[in-house]
């Protein structure tokens, strides 16, 4: 038993006199007894020491002194408050040993101030156990050694001042001002929150932190601030948590609960609840009182918390500025809800909106109530309604956000076109959709598409009237060949002079090959078509066109061609290809007013990766290059950045319509392949195209010459207005073999095909007068519905053929042909001669 508890204890008779005046700490010292302390018995005591402590009991500032080199404690009434529960064991203890978490830190005051130093700190923070709970605390400390009678360190001061209140109300504010910065910016409620979770959470070192709405027993949490327990999203029962405590959520009022398993407020069944979910004290603010539901901010720790008063507030003062903020964003969203040009809603997976705003009616004509009465499904289209439906369900199964697009129906009875975002809501039952009306934007688009499909055409007219004056002068001496041969023919076969004949046949045929060849590329040139990629020999391409493009430059541009010898083959559309390189050549003469060279080159190039690098739409791999180099005028940087726009040109207006890089741009992309342009001002320009090497097998062997295949008593009938046409392909029906009935038009030729007259298979041209062929073709298949039919024609055979034209049964033949090769394709359609079976 203590001394100051006996019965009559005489304080003046065991007091040494340096102890009188020195409070309760006095007296706790004089009772002591120090023999088992490193300080040896009171009688022992050095004068300086006791000078030093008479010094700091009759202070009204907590003075603590640490003596000797354990640092043995000695101090006053008003540091004796400052230790808490650890006084009155502090008296007399080692400084290490008596405050055991700051061990190091009193470890390196004693060396200090041991060898004369001082030490002075300002709102220092440290972590003391004074209660027997970790508790973070700050403090002005002071040390300053005490002498002994040799002038040698034997002891250290310490004058403190604890400043926690302080620097916590400063801390506070600091913390509240700066979450309210933050909070500001913020706009949703659920970024408010999930802001505020993890501030406040990290700050109090709290366990888990939410926001959660509480409706009819029921408790829903979207996010949540977790520290070393799992998260618990998503809707809980409250049912088990008793009456008192619903009963305060819904009036308002904090709840805090120290300790889950000793509050009396809580149930077993809510102690146990709370327990399995990690939660051993908790403190709940409510933010919202609406009249269907409570929305409160919760704090929880894992394990039982005294909460301190200061603790309680900040959670409040947080929830106050939750408050703000939340009414703030949702002001905002009410305003935006009003003013979006948007449709919004927000709606269950039975198929029910709950809430749709203003844009509705002024979108599609219904009114809120039809809106919410009506399921969603019932305003979709019928084609749209099963991928929506569809859409929406898989939403509710990923619980991922999904856009998609549909049709719904207006008032008036009319479709719109709505493109939609739906996310799903935490409380797996609802979602919130944001469509967007896309019927202005698709017109746009289809007026767009005609439109550049009208330039498209243009650009290529206009690449055709560039070459209206070398075709006039091509076609006139092609057409003088023919004319003149046949004149010929005519007067020698009238002299008699046969010998001459042939020399004149082969002159006229040379003549109309050369015809042929050019309407067929003009008109490969001129269709529509999308890519047609096949193998392709780029050489022989640029040889074939080395005519035309001479005639399109004229004579004051050279034309040159270096050519590769082992050069690959490339897959590319050849006519898309021709087209490409003639808008190449045109631009470059038209870069070269007073003349120039044009050159014409093509090589093979392997493209690593570090090239494929510069240009992400590039893979590496073999490409075949196509280059146009001319001597003209050149571009700069900036124009350079912008010649693949589409509509972009230099070239004065009506001259031309700014499409022709930016198709051949489009071109090469389309192949797999790329364009690069190199130009300096007044140093002419380069464009090269790169084409993917072709990586199969080339069929190179030649088929040998094999005799015109004959009939063998077939019935063909032609179709044909043109006289001539008609005459040809009947006298070589007649000359091989076949029986041949002539019809100049569809209403000639279907009373016959209607007949029971035998007809193996139908010759027709597809630009008939009144009924076209293609018309005839399927009357003819209504009463023959197994005959054969053959279509020729002066047009590109690709762009019939693409469009679906041909059916099973039928063929085409492009004009002109010739002789052996109609032979060739009649023979392979009626299938092989009988007498060769």
């Amino acid at each position: 038993m203590s001394l100051l508890l006996e019965p009559n204890f005489d304080r003046n008779r065991v007091r040494p006199a340096f102890l009188t005046g020195g409070g309760i700490c006095a007296d706790l010292i004089a009772a002591k007894d120090w023999a088992t302390t490193p300080l040896g018995a009171m009688g022992g005591w050095p004068q300086c020491l006791k000078n030093a402590t008479a010094l700091l009991l009759r202070s009204q500032v907590p003075i603590v002194m640490l003596w000797g080199d354990e640092g043995v404690m000695l101090y006053n009434d008003a540091y004796s408050g400052f230790a808490g529960g650890r006084h009155p064991d502090l008296l007399g203890s080692n400084v290490r040993e008596g405050w055991p978490e700051v061990a190091d830190f009193n470890d390196n005051v004693m060396t200090v101030c041991l060898a004369g130093d001082t030490l002075h700190y300002r709102d220092h923070e440290l972590t003391l156990h004074r209660n027997g709970t970790p508790e973070r605390v700050w403090m002005d400390l002071d040390y300053s050694p005490v002498l002994d009678e040799a002038g040698q360190p034997a002891g250290v001061i310490c004058i403190l001042a604890e400043t926690t209140e302080r620097v916590a109300a400063d801390r506070r504010s600091a913390f509240l001002s700066s979450l309210s910065d933050e909070l500001r910016a913020l706009t949703t409620p659920a970024d408010i929150m999930s802001l505020t979770a993890d501030r406040i959470g990290r700050w109090l070192g709290a366990s888990r932190v939410f926001y959660a709405e509480i409706a009819s027993g029921r408790m829903t949490v979207e996010r949540d601030f977790t520290h070393g327990v799992s998260s618990i999203v998503g809707e809980h029962s409250l049912e088990a948590f008793g009456p008192d405590l619903l009963a305060a959520y819904k009036v308002g009022t904090p709840v805090v609960v120290r300790n889950v398993r000793t509050d009396d407020r809580l149930s077993p069944e809510a102690s146990a609840g709370l327990s399995s979910r990690e939660v051993g004290a908790f403190v709940d603010v409510v933010l919202f009182e609406e009249a269907q539901w409570v929305g409160l901010l919760a704090v929880q720790n894992a394990t039982p918390r005294v909460w301190t008063a200061s603790e309680e507030t900040l959670v409040q003062e947080v929830g106050e500025r939750v408050k703000i903020a939340v009414e703030r964003a949702r002001a905002e969203r009410d305003r935006l809800w009003d003013l979006s040009q948007d449709l919004l809603a927000r709606a269950d997976y039975v198929g029910m909106m709950s809430a749709v705003n203003p844009a509705w009616t002024q979108a599609l004509g219904w009114s809120e109530n039809e809106l919410l009465t009506r399921g969603y499904a019932t305003f979709m289209h019928p084609d749209d309604e099963p991928p929506t439906i569809e859409a929406i369900a898989r939403m509710a199964e990923t619980r991922q956000p999904t856009r998609f697009e549909n049709r719904i129906a207006t008032k008036d009875g009319a479709w719109k076109h709505i493109e939609w975002t739906v996310a799903p809501e935490p409380d797996s039952n609802n979602f919130v959709a944001v469509g967007r009306d896309l019927s202005e934007a698709k017109a746009r688009e289809a007026d767009l598409q005609a439109a550049q499909e009208a330039l498209r055409q243009s650009q290529k007219m206009e690449a055709v009237g560039q070459l209206t004056g070398g075709i006039a002068h091509d076609f006139n001496n092609m057409l003088t060949g023919v004319i003149g041969g046949l004149d010929l023919i005519q007067r020698n076969i009238a002299a008699g002079r046969m010998d001459r004949v042939q020399k004149y046949i082969d002159a006229a045929s040379t003549s109309a090959q050369r015809a042929a060849g050019l309407t067929s590329r003009l008109l490969a040139f001129g269709r529509r078509q999308s890519l047609d990629l096949k193998v392709t020999d780029v050489n022989a391409l640029v040889t074939s066109m080395e005519d035309l493009l001479h005639r399109t430059l004229g004579e004051q541009i050279a034309l040159e061609s270096h050519l590769a010898d082992d050069l690959w083959a490339a897959s590319t559309d050849a006519n898309q290809l021709e087209s490409a390189l003639l808008n190449l050549c045109i631009n470059a003469r038209d870069a070269m007013p007073n003349g120039g060279k044009l050159t014409v080159e093509t090589d093979n190039a392997e493209l690593d990766d570090s090239y494929a690098r510069d240009y992400p739409e590039l893979q590496a791999g073999q490409y075949v290059i196509l280059s146009v180099t001319d001597t003209g005028s050149g571009m700069s940087t900036s124009t350079i950045e912008k010649v693949f726009e589409p509509f972009f040109t230099t070239k004065p207006v009506g001259q031309g319509t700014g499409l022709g890089l930016s198709m051949i741009y489009g071109f090469a992309r389309q192949s797999g392949g790329h364009i690069r342009i190199y130009s300096e001002l007044g140093q002419g320009t380069t464009v090269k195209l790169f084409l993917p090497r072709f990586e199969g097998e080339i069929q190179t062997d030649v088929a040998p010459a094999i005799a015109i295949p004959r009939g063998a008593g077939e019935t063909v009938m032609i179709v044909e207005d043109d006289a001539s046409v008609r005459l040809i392909v009947t006298e070589v029906l007649n000359e091989l073999g076949y029986g041949a009935i002539e019809a100049i038009d569809a209403s000639t030729a279907i009373p016959i095909l209607q007949s029971s007259r035998q007809v193996d298979l139908l010759v027709t041209d597809v630009g008939l007068p009144g009924l076209n062929g293609r018309q005839l073709a399927e009357i003819a298949r209504q009463s023959r519905p197994h005959l054969k039919i053959l279509f020729i024609t002066g047009y590109a055979q690709n762009a019939a053929v693409r469009s679906g034209f041909l059916d099973p049964g039928m063929e085409m033949m492009t004009k002109p042909f010739a002789i052996d090769a109609l032979a060739t394709k009649i023979r392979d359609i009626l299938g092989a001669d009988p007498r060769e079976i």
